[in-house]
């Protein structure tokens, strides 16, 4: 039996730009539940109809998606949110993920790359358009509070800490099994092993958690120029 199909809610204030975005998705074999215009009705409908994945646009006329994201992820456990925005201006970026976006993607992104997003942050992932992710990271990295000494981390095994570097990383549970050379279980297993060790939900609170301490820092991750 296949799976259902991902479901999708798309909030723009523009018109034809969000009406063209819910056909393209409609088309390659999402299920669209809704679309919006503005704060407000974002967090109404997305209420009522919980989609996998709320595609938000920040610039919202007189409303942020900011807020609605902060909104949605807060009172809708089981949806994420993709942004999908004009803007790639480092405070929106870094502004959405502290609201709880789960990505970022500008709109120059091709819609074989908005598939995969949006695929990918139905499946838990932290997604975000090529350069964003290292300043997501640094970023981090900076405000990243010293932990408590007081307070000792779990303990986590060599190969746990591993896949949660990569994982920090916006690396996919496949991308990871190649890098490893171990296959798709294990890497599954590791990542559910250390989310019940951190009391943790998903693997975008796992990437936080990996970011807020350090463990990514193994390697500087690849920035456009």
């Amino acid at each position: 039996m296949s799976e259902p199909p991902v479901t999708v809610m798309v909030v723009d204030d523009h018109p034809m730009w969000r009406d063209g975005v819910a056909r393209d998705l409609s088309e390659r074999g999402f299920d669209v539940r809704a679309t919006a215009s503005d704060a407000a009705s974002a967090l109404r409908i997305a209420q009522a109809v919980t989609p996998d994945v709320v595609l938000m646009d920040l610039n919202l006329g007189d409303t942020s998606g900011v807020q609605a994201t902060l909104q949605i992820t807060q009172e809708i456990p089981g949806t994420r949110v993709l942004v999908l925005s004009a803007s790639g201006e480092h405070a929106d970026v870094l502004e959405a993920v502290k609201a709880g976006a789960s990505g970022y993607l500008v709109k120059s992104a091709s819609a074989e790359e908005l598939v995969d997003a949006v695929r990918r942050t139905a499946a838990g992932d932290a997604v975000f358009t090529a350069g964003l992710a290292g300043l997501v990271l640094g970023e981090y990295r900076r405000m990243a509070i010293t932990p408590d000494s007081e307070h000792q981390a779990p303990q986590l095994t060599e190969r746990e800490t591993e896949v949660l570097r990569l994982v920090a990383k916006g690396m996919t549970a496949r991308q990871i099994a190649n890098k490893l050379v171990i296959s798709h279980r294990t890497v599954e297993n590791h990542v559910q092993s250390t989310l019940r060790k951190l009391q943790l939900h998903n693997r975008v609170e796992l990437a936080r958690y990996a970011i807020e301490h350090g463990l990514d820092q193994d390697g500087e991750p690849e920035e456009e120029n």
